[in-house]
């Protein structure tokens, strides 16, 4: 028996060996032909990179499961358009655009929506509506003036540029994204009402009225509205109070067709239409927050609220081919978005076709230059000097313009060397025209989806993680990949640098575009990519909305593109000129209103990237 066993047991040995060989055999041809495929691919289309069209692909089919971007649908859906001569609101969810319709229909101006449509947005767009947060409004009145409104948030007092970094000097990029130590002090509401006094015809309780009611008697869920919700699901459940309020009976994701009620919030509303910004930033909200900050962690102080301003300033502007750009001065994104327009403008980008090889590449180039500028030089310029003029001017654009090599692309290393060794996508953009012609753009946010996550007591809102768009430490990329000099480094009271970018723009004084988006470090990409799809390709407003989207800033060394943005040559051709290119998820939501220069019919497009829309 023993020697029976020992035979069987050799033999079961040598048929395990029999089957690696085979494994190890098959494996081996495999690679072998694997090798060969791709020798004969590169020789076949004389490119070392062909293969990797395949891959571009391959994630892009991947990226494309279940997803809504345009460029992912066969037949590609078309942006919900909506046309009028009385006055147009486009946000990315439903009911705030309706609430900015009533409003307009009640004789209100585009100034008294955008407050509603701010407010409602804290309502129905929890992740990124807000009023725990800040933004920027862009204002063009139909007297012809122009105006802009700063609520970034502003650090704590104290707050300290090292705040950030642990004993070995390396960031702890938990502190600035989630819980209290990453909230730096909101400016939403005083932003909101600073807009109505100045600029509005309504009362704040009429304005806020509609907004009080979806938080106190709740809306029914449409889809988009629980894919936003579903994102935050297990971060909900670690924390009791925001659980109460975002999982059904505190336990279960909300489902499609669900009424969502905030009954928190809605006390909260109620404070500051009564109230109006004492009850958020001296009252007893102020108090709550800092309460919650203190005992967890946080440096919020009743001071921090106390003495929190807005600031009204002239707008930043520029030109582009006869167009007039309204946009947001430092610390918003409108100098990176005004420095690539002015670039561009020396090219002719419609002779060289939408998407052709020449007009990406001085596109990419264009935002390398602009991107590596911004984190070089910009920040809250109660802080620092912003060259704008300098950037901005023409000889600046054309020394540029003379650095970019005709077919080869441009390391970006070089153009960040002299930053020491070292910055959500989830903001929320909406577009208001009245019958009058006054304009609004305004964007705004709490930064990462649900902001820092936390919810003080029972105020029933989120709190921002702005503290992370700060420089956490020079050199190190932030958030958003973005890679920042000592001109954004944290200090007390200073507001950090902002990609976000709410644009109005103008053809012989009067409205011929509102647009912006939200999407971090993409948002003046996106925007520049509507503006010359619209300009320089006549493309419709809901085309130019529709279009697949490409970025680049530099650092990271990577052009990211919609899924199928571009086809398999013009993937080819970038690699071999030195872009590195890849797929990714689609992003911005570019809320738009588009005015037809020969009727004044307004043209309003939801972005189907955002399906909540409307």
């Amino acid at each position: 028996m023993p020697k029976r066993a020992n035979r069987s047991s050799r033999s079961g040995v040598k048929s395990k060996w029999h089957r690696c060989k085979q494994v190890l055999r098959f494996s081996a041809i495999s690679l072998a032909a694997l090798v060969a495929i791709v020798l004969l691919d590169m020789a076949i289309y004389a490119s070392f990179y062909h293969p990797l069209t395949y891959l571009y692909n391959i994630a892009s089919w991947w990226q494309c499961s279940n997803s809504v971007i345009p460029s992912c649908q066969k037949t590609p859906p078309r942006a919900t358009v909506a046309w009028g001569k009385n006055g147009m609101v486009v946000t990315p969810q439903r009911e705030a655009s309706e609430v900015g319709q009533q409003i307009l229909a009640e004789g209100g101006n585009a100034i008294d929506a955008a407050v509603a449509v701010g407010y409602a947005l804290a309502v129905t767009d929890p992740c990124c509506g807000n009023l725990g947060g800040g933004g920027f409004m862009s204002i063009h009145l139909a007297n012809g003036r122009d105006t802009f409104i700063n609520f970034r948030e502003r650090a704590p007092k104290s707050a300290t540029k090292d705040m950030y970094l642990d004993s070995s000097d390396r960031v702890r990029r938990d502190l600035s994204t989630k819980g209290y130590l990453a909230v730096a002090v909101p400016g939403t509401v005083k932003g909101l009402d600073l807009a109505l006094s100045e600029y509005g015809t309504m009362s704040r309780a009429q304005v806020m009225r509609k907004a009080i009611a979806l938080a106190e008697s709740g809306f029914i869920l449409r889809s988009g509205d629980v894919r936003i919700l579903d994102r935050g699901t297990e971060e909900f459940k670690s924390q009791p109070n925001v659980a109460a309020i975002f999982l059904k009976n505190g336990k279960n994701p909300y489902q499609t067709g669900d009424r969502f009620l905030q009954p928190d919030l809605a006390r909260t509303l109620k404070l500051i239409a009564d109230r109006g910004p004492e009850a958020f930033y001296r009252g007893q909200i102020a108090t709550e927050i800092v309460r919650a900050s203190q005992t967890q962690g946080g440096i919020l102080a009743v001071e921090d609220f106390a003495d929190y301003t807005v600031k009204e300033q002239p707008p930043l502007r520029c030109s582009y081919r006869g167009y007039e750009l309204i946009s947001a001065p430092p610390p918003g994104g409108g100098a990176t978005l005004c420095q690539m327009l002015k670039i561009l403008e020396g090219y002719e980008l419609k002779q060289l076709s939408w998407h052709s090889v020449k007009s990406l590449h001085l596109m990419l180039s264009t935002m390398l230059y602009a991107y590596s500028d911004r984190n070089k030089y910009l920040g809250d310029p109660d802080f620092v000097s912003n060259p704008i003029d300098r950037l901005l001017s023409p000889e600046y654009a054309a020394s540029v313009r003379s650095r970019i090599p005709e077919n080869r692309a441009i390391p970006p290393e070089p153009l960040y060397s002299d930053i020491a060794p070292t910055e959500g996508t989830n903001t929320t953009h909406y577009s208001i025209v009245d019958r009058d012609g006054n304009a609004v753009a305004v964007t705004y946010t709490i930064n990462s989806y649900f902001g820092a996550g936390v919810i003080a007591g029972n105020t029933g809102f989120f709190l921002n993680n702005e503290m992370d768009d700060f420089t956490v430490k020079p050199g190190v990329a932030n958030n958003f990949g973005l890679v920042q000099g000592s001109a954004n480094q944290i200090a007390p009271g200073k507001r950090p640098l902002s990609s976000m970018s709410p644009t109005i723009v103008l053809k012989d004084g009067k409205v011929f575009l509102v647009t912006g988006s939200p999407g971090g470090s993409t948002i003046p990409t996106t925007v520049l990519q509507i503006i010359t799809n619209a300009i320089d390709y006549g493309m419709k407003i809901d085309e130019a909305v529709n279009a697949p989207r490409l970025h680049y800033q530099g650092l990271p060394n990577l052009v990211i593109t919609e899924p199928y943005a571009l086809d398999s040559t013009t993937v080819q051709k970038l690699w071999d000129m030195g872009y590195r290119v890849a797929p990714l998820f689609g992003w911005g939501a570019a809320e738009s209103i588009w005015v037809d220069p020969q009727t004044g019919r307004l043209f309003g497009v939801n972005d189907p990237r955002k399906p909540a829309g409307h």
